[in-house]
């Protein structure tokens, strides 16, 4: 049994839905019912009923429930006295972060936890404005940014780490899902559908201007807030299109979802770590050299 299943677990029961919760835990949701699974296994109960439309707790797992509560609670108690030991004034490293990190963020949290055994990784999900105002006025320790900045942020600085790949989402049964890579053009009579625009400015200028050096404005579709509706409606066999990071498209299991890459030169993010221009702390530090470790073969398979 692993903390993590039991932060899993309890998020779940909070939500009673698989996608929010993921997104709350900013992993992929194949990755939180794999980790529930193996939580049962281990268990040898049932900790929820699983309908199409409705996730509810079992007797077993609302029995449960306090106890996984009960051990996170003594983990946060275990790591505060730690951090007062240490002399640390909260005994976590506050990082804003971004979602879609697929596998990556497990390898981040793992490499982290060799490098900084004593300090807690503290995840803060904000908009990319308030995720670097915080980072500006101290109350972050770093942010990871994607697709970089549109103009310098006084007081911070980008250090590059990464290209997030994008690939895309297409229909199982529409006939461009069996191409082993799709071009930009063949995409033209599709609708697309994305996040608004505020939500998240870089992936939507990108996607944008990629297709209009390709040579089309592309048929704007209705714009969505959650990944799992945009999938959810795509599966229905709609012709339509989006966007999925790489990483986490690894991780999903969509039935009637395809995603296809693009082919060269593809479509990308950069994801950069914004921390501030004084001397960066040696927790930080330690941060970057985990969001630098390679990722494994079994991590690039997923």
């Amino acid at each position: 049994m692993e903390l993590r299943q039991l932060r899993y677990f309890a998020t779940v029961a909070e939500e009673l839905h698989f996608g929010r919760a993921a997104e709350r835990l900013l992993i992929g949701q194949p990755a939180v019912s794999q980790q529930i699974r193996r939580l049962e296994r281990e268990l040898k109960v049932q900790l929820f009923d699983r309908g199409p439309r409705l996730v509810r707790l079992t007797p077993a797992g609302e029995a449960f429930l306090p106890a996984a509560r009960a051990v996170l609670s003594a983990e946060d108690a275990a790591r505060a006295v730690a951090a007062g030991l240490a002399g640390g004034p909260s005994g976590a490293l506050r990082l804003g972060t971004i979602t879609a990190l697929g596998e990556r963020l497990d390898r981040i949290l793992d490499a982290y936890d060799q490098h900084a055994p004593g300090l807690q990784l503290e995840l803060i999900a904000l908009p990319v404005r308030e995720r670097l105002a915080r980072l500006t006025d101290g109350r972050l320790d770093a942010a990871l940014v994607r697709g970089g900045l549109s103009q310098p942020s006084p007081g911070l600085s980008e250090i590059p780490l990464w290209q997030d790949e994008l690939v895309a989402a297409l229909p199982a049964r529409h006939p461009l899902a069996g191409r082993a890579r799709i071009t930009l053009p063949e995409l033209a009579e599709l609708p697309l559908r994305l996040t608004e625009r505020r939500n998240h400015p870089t992936l939507v200028e990108l996607v944008l201007n990629a297709c209009r050096q390709a040579g089309f404005e592309p048929i704007a579709g209705p714009s969505a807030c959650h990944l799992q509706d945009t999938l959810a409606t795509i599966g229905t066999g709609t012709p339509m299109w989006t966007v999925v990071y790489a990483q986490n498209a690894r991780m999903m299991r969509v039935p009637r979802v395809t995603f296809v890459p693009f082919a060269a030169p593809g479509l990308a993010l950069p994801t950069s770590l914004m921390v501030r221009s004084a001397a960066v702390p040696p927790s930080v530090e330690l941060l970057l050299r985990a969001c630098r470790a390679p990722l494994t073969c079994n991590d690039q398979d997923r």
